[in-house]
């Protein structure tokens, strides 16, 4: 099938290279034309594992291209992926502009009947405003769809290739039937396309991403009070998770979520709410609660210190809001970081991937490291925000050389607490 998605960011990126590996002949679209012309070239603008590979295979096998002509990718495709980028607004809503003008610009480039896809995350009756600008623009036949996606970033090329549920809204059985050609190859030992209407499936995706944020912020408000009676949050957490009712996803102890979608998309939530006098209590304080678990993590560090952190040196080993990817938007690190430097901290930091983002968010304000022991050195303590599976094992000798002070705080609780203690470390977690 000939397929068109337009952004190049994660989802559209990441889709329309999966959906090329399938077999289907994709293009890419994007108003970015140094980026397209990296993407033609081989360079891969964001970090993902596995994505480079299928660009690379799929673009030589002639099934994946890249360009900034949306005109002609409309005209010689049958379906249309809208999967650009809905910033939230100051009021917490999702900005629609760019989908209303890409929604715009495949009207006027229709030839034939095409399939309008919303890959991108948007409020419930975004579709329906979709069919009306397509509508005013031309006088071809079409259908809008709702898709939404459901990729994890360091994970995202997985995800899609072995997807849970493919959720498919629409309103058109013709429109039904192509989309379940589409993902078809995707579900060979069974099928988990759900087919709903078109505003139910754009409901699923803000309310899945918000249930699971709440699901985190509700684990890091009992670590708190674990905190205060001398429980362990570890423990309380497995016997949560035994419960087949809870399940062991989402309930880790940390900084709280960030990233590009769960703030937003919780932040969105509450707005659709309010805008139809539906008061969204429990997604609200999910994200009160997700903004003041940074704050209690940063006092750990000025109370270790009596208050005083001018002139202290801290090393920090990770900058990404997560594992496998370099993406710092919404990042615990940025407040964290920021906060210390207010503070009058000198800050060292690491990341495998994320240093170069860390850059536009931070500047001249730290120190960017080309290892993580070299942003331990001569550092009054070491600080672990992001849990890369390269720290899991470190050299607790050398660290313990390199800092000033032995003295470690852990926002994953990643470490051994029994054994870190045995070598002489101070040590500070989530939730004991």
């Amino acid at each position: 099938m000939k397929i068109t998605v337009i952004g190049t960011g994660y989802v559209g990126l990441v889709a329309g290279v999966c959906l090329a590996d399938m077999g289907n002949e994709v293009i890419c679209v994007d108003n970015d034309t140094n980026k397209i012309n990296q993407l033609k070239n081989g360079v891969i603008p964001i970090y993902e594992p596995g994505l480079e590979e299928l660009v690379k295979a799929n673009s030589k096998e002639g099934r994946l291209s890249f360009s900034s002509d949306l005109d002609n990718a409309v005209k010689i495709s049958q379906v249309c992926f809208i999967a650009v980028g809905t910033p939230q607004g100051e009021d917490g809503s999702a900005d629609l502009k760019y989908v209303f003008d890409v929604a715009k610009s495949i009207a006027k480039a229709m030839n034939e009947y095409k399939v309008i896809v919303n890959k991108s995350t948007v409020p419930v009756g975004t579709a329906q405003k979709v069919e009306q600008i397509v509508k005013e623009n031309t006088n071809h036949p079409f259908d809008v769809v709702s898709n939404p996606e459901f990729l994890k970033q360091g994970n995202a090329v997985d995800d899609f290739l072995h997807p849970d549920r493919v959720i498919i809204g629409s309103n058109s059985d013709k429109a039904t039937q192509i989309m379940q050609d589409i993902y078809a190859p995707f579900f060979r030992t069974g099928n988990r396309v759900i087919v709903m209407d078109v505003k139910s499936s754009e409901m699923t995706k803000y309310a899945s991403n918000s249930f699971l944020a709440t699901k985190i912020s509700f684990m890091n408000e009992i670590a708190n009070l674990c905190e205060k009676v001398g429980a362990d949050a570890q423990m309380v957490r497995i016997g949560m998770s035994t419960d087949s009712r809870i399940g062991n996803k989402f309930l880790f102890p940390g900084l709280g979520y960030g990233g590009s979608c769960f703030p937003k998309d919780v932040k969105a939530l509450v707005k659709t709410g309010m805008e139809n006098n539906c008061e969204m209590k429990i997604v609200a304080a999910a994200d009160e609660v997700n903004k003041k678990q940074r704050e209690i993590f940063v006092n750990k560090i000025i109370n270790r210190f009596k208050g005083n952190l001018q002139g202290k040196t801290i090393g920090i080993w990770g900058l990404a809001f997560k594992p496998k990817t370099n993406d710092m938007r919404e990042a615990p690190a940025i407040t964290i970081i920021n906060k210390l430097l207010e503070c009058g901290a000198k800050i060292q930091a690491f990341d495998p991937k994320a240093i170069d983002s860390a850059k536009f968010h931070f500047g001249d304000k730290i120190t960017y490291c080309d290892t993580a022991y070299k942003a331990l050195e001569k550092a009054d303590c070491m600080v672990l925000l992001t849990e890369w599976n390269e720290f899991r094992r470190p050299d607790f000798e050398r660290i313990k050389e390199l800092l000033k002070l032995p003295i470690i705080f852990d926002g994953r609780n990643q470490y051994d607490e029994n054994r870190l203690k045995q070598k002489g470390f101070e040590y500070y977690q989530i939730g004991k």
